[in-house]
């Protein structure tokens, strides 16, 4: 599988936005270019996983969630997926995945 570097640019400007930072305070943090984190927040250029990690800690992430899209640290933690997994699902199993996760949460708290 082949990483989109367009998608990982754009969760980089998103958490980069959110830390309300601008490109020039990560560029300098950075010891690089502004131009330079233009191109990979844009996905013209192509991050190695030494940058992400370095982008990944200033910006207070794991650097996972450039790949895939989730961040453990947030509350909406696996909203997307779940609604992924819930829209392929017949109704019948919606019910039993929505008994499964009531049973888990009761448990839980025993």
């Amino acid at each position: 599988m082949t990483p989109d570097y367009e998608i990982i640019g754009k969760r980089m400007k998103q958490e980069r936005v959110r830390n309300k930072l601008t490109q020039e305070e990560i560029a300098e943090k950075l010891d690089t270019s502004v131009a330079f984190y233009n191109r990979l927040e844009t996905g013209r250029t192509h991050i190695n996983l030494k940058r992400m990690v370095q982008i990944a800690e200033i910006l207070k992430v794991p650097a996972g969630y450039f790949l895939n899209g989730t961040n453990e640290n947030t509350e909406d933690y696996l909203d997307e997926e779940f609604k992924k997994i819930l829209d392929k699902c017949t109704p019948k199993q919606q019910k039993f995945i929505y008994k499964v996760a009531e049973l888990v949460i009761s448990e839980s708290k025993s």
